[in-house]
């Protein structure tokens, strides 16, 4: 059994900062749970508590039902891989895998037995000889993976395990981490800021902000039903196009205006945020997501597309980030932490533009006046003051 749970856990630091603010959260036996958010989120802080690294400041942390806050990290019964892997560069991939065993005093043929069977499941049997010197970081990375496995555990802890690869190998190593979990059925909390590398692993991302938990869900709800402004910001990529808008009522029934703008609140998205039929007249915040945008001729209904002009393209190869620019005052995105990849746009043009993803063919030129139809049912509603979404 590996249960976990957060019982309104406090971490406070000596100079006053809380960096973990009532934290609930149950982590189900053979879970994959990540914790998610920017840096100072409180989501390592978090993780090193469970591992005992950490002392809780308030509230309980409980492995299967035992409040764990006194226990010593020996005593915990679990397995932590860092970010840095953290092996010893005497020491060959065979003892460094070997060393929590040793140190616990297991016969030498368990220790081998487990360092073998460990070694097999990782792909790294003909590596047991090198030296960490000798590996690539893909290699390293597996190994301290194998020496949290040789324990058999009752939980993985991963903080940022694939933070110090490049890119194609950490898609490589997200598959493998994902399949591995997946066959030894371990409760998992893994750590990341990379909100890609949250919703491809998880059963379950949990999105931390200021020490706070925004919400947690699993990938596919965080992404169709964001609970707060800030997680429609920070989950997509691009990220959701977010700014303040006015909810008018007329003869075609409700519209959304956001500057010299509107577009019609269809049912779909009236089912979906219910509280916005009685807010007309009143300032929320609008959210679209950027492929529910196409050039292409709508449904035929009236109030479902915008008329602007293009400010930048993007040519990404199977798809293209079209800006178009918008006089709507956009949402302050300070703390909105932007995890797209297109890190080449200036803020100037972000602040005042919409970006939509789209087909590569047909793409219009910059400087162009093209007309924006919008999907129907895709709208999202927030809270101006209370960042919570209006369902």
């Amino acid at each position: 059994m590996g249960e976990v749970a957060f019982r309104d856990v406090v971490k406070r630091f000596d100079d006053g900062t809380i960096a973990v603010n009532k934290l609930n959260i149950e982590v189900a036996d053979g879970e994959f749970l990540v914790l998610v958010g920017p840096s100072g989120c409180g989501k390592s802080t978090s993780l090193r508590m469970v591992a005992g690294l950490e002392e809780v400041s308030g509230g309980t942390i409980e492995i299967d039902g035992e409040v764990v806050n006194s226990f010593t990290p020996r005593d915990r019964d679990i397995a932590m891989v860092f970010q840095s892997y953290a092996l010893y560069p005497h020491m060959t991939v065979e003892k460094n895998m070997a060393f929590p065993l040793r140190m616990a005093k297991v016969s030498a043929a368990e220790k081998d037995r487990r360092v073998k069977e460990a070694a097999d499941i990782l792909d790294i049997g003909n590596l047991l000889n090198r030296y960490p010197r000798e590996l690539s970081g893909g290699q390293r990375q597996r190994v301290a993976m194998g020496r949290a496995i040789v324990r058999s555990p009752r939980v993985f802890l991963m903080d940022e395990p694939l933070s110090n690869l490049d890119a194609k190998l950490r898609v490589q190593m997200r598959g493998e981490i994902s399949h591995l979990q997946r066959e030894l059925r371990t409760t998992t909390l893994y750590v990341t800021h990379d909100q890609v590398e949250a919703m491809t692993l998880g059963d379950r991302v949990a999105v931390m902000h200021n020490g706070v938990l925004q919400q947690l869900a699993s990938p596919e709800k965080l992404y169709a039903s964001p609970g707060t402004v800030f997680v429609a910001g920070f989950i997509g990529s691009p990220p959701m196009n977010l700014c303040h808008g006015t909810v008018e009522k007329g003869e075609a029934g409700l519209t959304v205006r956001f500057g010299s703008m509107a577009l019609g609140i269809d049912e779909e998205s009236l089912a979906r945020y219910p509280s916005v039929s009685g807010r007309a007249g009143q300032d929320i915040i609008v959210g679209m997501r950027p492929e529910c945008f196409s050039f292409e001729a709508g449904d035929g209904a009236p109030g479902r597309s915008i008329r602007t002009s293009v400010d930048l393209v993007e040519m990404l190869g199977a798809e293209a980030l079209v800006y178009v620019r918008t006089d709507a005052r956009p949402v302050n995105t300070k703390d909105l932490v932007d995890t797209s990849s297109d890190v080449g746009v200036s803020e100037k043009v972000r602040a005042n533009a919409m970006v939509a993803r789209v087909s590569p063919k047909g793409l219009p030129q910059v400087g162009e006046t093209v007309e924006l139809h919008y999907e129907t049912g895709e709208l999202h509603f927030f809270d101006p003051v209370s960042g919570l979404a209006l369902s």
